[in-house]
């Protein structure tokens, strides 16, 4: 498989050689939405918090004698039984973060490559970078490219100038190649890589 690689005025400069067995498969579904959900949930907070019989305000005094009055027995107000009580089993703060095996992360993001390539929404230029800082040119550059919307930028390491250029560009992500996920893939309409970016992607995943 032969992909055009561009430069940043969107003219043909070369051709890369993409192996058909990291980006000509099939694309497992199953695969990306496991990443996808991970990494989902790794981001949540997961700050709730309920307070228990200990926690809840009121007194630890018995209300009432054991017997003789004819009403339930009773321990204390904060008991779960009552309004005010504390709760019982409620959520607590807690990490819902989890790893998956690295074969699947890598099968993962080897999918949502692959369905990039076949949707024709990968883009390969030969380098990422902005000779001053500028939202304008950053801005300019993309619409060479014909990129609008949603897009991440992929490259080997990230070019401080850059970074500062397309940070107030809605929409637009910066990614280097070794932290690169399934989920910054597939929240993308467009991907655009670096030539060196995309071969190293292709020796990680093959």
């Amino acid at each position: 498989m032969h992909v055009d690689v561009v430069n940043s005025s969107n003219e043909k400069v070369g051709i890369v050689d993409l192996s058909d067995d990291v980006f000509g498969g099939r694309v497992d579904a199953a695969l990306i939405w496991e990443s996808v959900i991970r990494a989902n949930a790794s981001e949540r907070r997961g700050t709730h918090a309920t307070k228990n019989r200990a926690l809840v305000s009121g007194s630890g005094r018995k209300p009432w004698r054991q017997k003789g009055t004819g009403r339930a027995r009773v321990g204390e107000i904060r008991t779960p039984l009552w309004r005010h009580g504390g709760t019982v089993f409620g959520p607590q703060p807690r990490s819902y973060s989890y790893k998956l095996p690295r074969k699947v992360e890598r099968g993962a993001l080897r999918a949502a490559l692959a369905q990039k390539v076949k949707d024709g929404a990968l883009v390969v230029i030969d380098r990422l970078s902005c000779d001053e800082i500028g939202t304008k040119a950053a801005a300019a550059m993309l619409a060479r490219l014909g990129i609008s919307g949603k897009a991440v930028l992929v490259d080997v390491s990230l070019e401080d100038r850059l970074v500062k250029s397309t940070r107030n560009i809605a929409g637009v992500r910066l990614a280097e190649s070794r932290t690169l996920t399934a989920r910054g893939v597939m929240d993308a309409a467009r991907v655009v890589v670096t030539q060196a970016a995309i071969e190293r992607l292709q020796a990680a995943l093959a």
